[in-house]
C-alpha cells in the first residue's frame, strides 16, 4: 500500500489526463450552449454529444503543467496587459487616421526560452490579442514564434519587438510557471536573432 500523494507516476499521469479531458468536456459543452445563445435541455444534450464526439475523434494533446498560479503575478500581468492593449490600440488608430503615412511591417522569428506547448500557446494568444502583432506561424519543435509586427522603423524597432515577446513570455511564466521555469526565463540566455 502506498502513502497518499506517492502514487506511481503512471497513475498520477492517467488521473491528470482524465481530469484534463473532463475539464475540456465541460468547456466544450458550455461553448456549445453559448453558441446557440440559450441554455435548454436540447442544447445541453446536443452539447454533451458534440463534446463527446469532438474529444473522441480529435483528442487533445497532453499538456503538462508543473507550475502553480501566483496571484501577484496574475495581477501584474493583467494590469500590464491592459496598459499594452490601450497603448497598442492608440498606436494602430493613429496609424489608421494619419494621412499619407504608410507603415512598414515585418515578420520576426522569436525563439522562446521555455518552449513548452503551454507556454507557446499562451504567449501566442496574448500576442495575438494586442493590436499590431499577429502570430503567423509556430514552430513547435524549435520553440519559435513567427510574429507579424506593424510599423517597424528599423533594427531598433525589431529588437524592441523581440524584447516585447520575451517580456510577455516572462510575465506568463511569472503567473503559472514552476520555480525552475521562472529561473529559466529570468536568467536563461536569449538566443541570437532569427531571420
Amino acid at each position: 500500500m502506498t502513502a497518499p500523494g506517492t502514487e506511481p507516476p503512471d497513475r498520477r499521469t492517467r488521473t491528470g489526463r482524465w481530469r484534463d479531458q473532463l475539464i475540456a468536456y465541460g468547456w466544450l459543452v458550455l461553448a456549445w450552449n453559448l453558441f446557440w445563445g440559450e441554455f435548454t435541455w436540447g442544447n445541453l444534450l446536443g452539447g454533451l454529444l458534440t463534446a463527446g464526439v469532438v474529444l473522441l475523434f480529435f483528442p487533445l494533446p497532453p499538456v503538462t503543467f508543473h507550475g502553480r498560479l501566483r496571484l501577484r503575478g496574475l495581477l501584474a500581468f493583467g494590469s500590464r496587459f491592459v496598459v499594452e492593449l490601450i497603448r497598442a490600440s492608440a498606436h494602430v488608430a493613429r496609424i489608421a487616421v494619419q494621412p499619407g503615412y504608410t507603415p512598414r511591417s515585418a515578420i520576426i522569428g522569436v525563439r522562446l526560452r521555455l518552449p513548452t506547448d503551454l507556454n507557446l500557446a499562451l504567449t501566442a494568444e496574448v500576442l495575438s490579442l494586442v493590436p499590431g502583432t499577429l502570430i503567423v506561424e509556430v514552430d513547435r519543435d524549435a520553440g519559435i514564434l513567427y510574429v507579424h509586427v506593424l510599423d517597424v522603423r528599423g533594427p531598433a524597432a525589431l529588437a524592441a519587438s523581440r524584447a516585447q515577446v520575451h517580456a510577455v513570455e516572462r510575465r506568463i511564466v511569472e503567473v503559472i510557471g514552476s520555480n525552475a521555469e521562472l529561473r529559466q526565463v529570468r536568467t536563461g540566455p536569449v538566443d541570437k536573432e532569427l531571420p
